[in-house]
């Protein structure tokens, strides 16, 4: 796969010595990245619907819910809060897991859950 990369750069860098990037169509100014070349054409316009209400599909949502606990949880709260988001965290992680994103689910609760629990208090009585 390397080897692929590297001819891959090659290729570029010599593209780049000729000037073939230099007259590019939209050159300096933003790209536009809302390509839906990969939605079939009849569901095109409905996709956009949903996107432009704000709707996110469930496996985007449950992202999305759990960056916002895992930043919550690294602030300032209470004991009996924190436990009920930590719990909100493990179902979602769960979730996504039985949806098949198992690799997602795994990398965030690898990334965040030493962060996450280290922040935990635990009374003893």
């Amino acid at each position: 796969m390397h080897i692929w990369a590297s001819i891959a750069e090659q290729r570029i860098a010599e593209a780049q010595e000729r000037g073939s990037f230099d007259n590019l169509e939209g050159r300096g100014r933003p790209q536009v990245l809302d390509d839906d070349a990969l939605v079939p054409p009849d569901l095109r316009m409905a996709y956009k619907v949903l996107k432009n209400a704000g709707y996110l599909p469930p496996e985007a949502q449950d992202i999305k819910d759990a960056r916002t606990i895992i930043e919550m949880l690294q602030g300032n709260v209470d004991e009996q809060t924190r436990y009920r988001q930590m719990q909100k965290l493990q179902s979602i992680f769960f979730r996504m897991k039985e949806r098949g994103n198992q690799t997602v689910a795994l990398d965030m609760e690898n990334e965040y859950y030493e962060k996450v629990v280290s922040k935990i208090s635990v009374r003893t009585r």
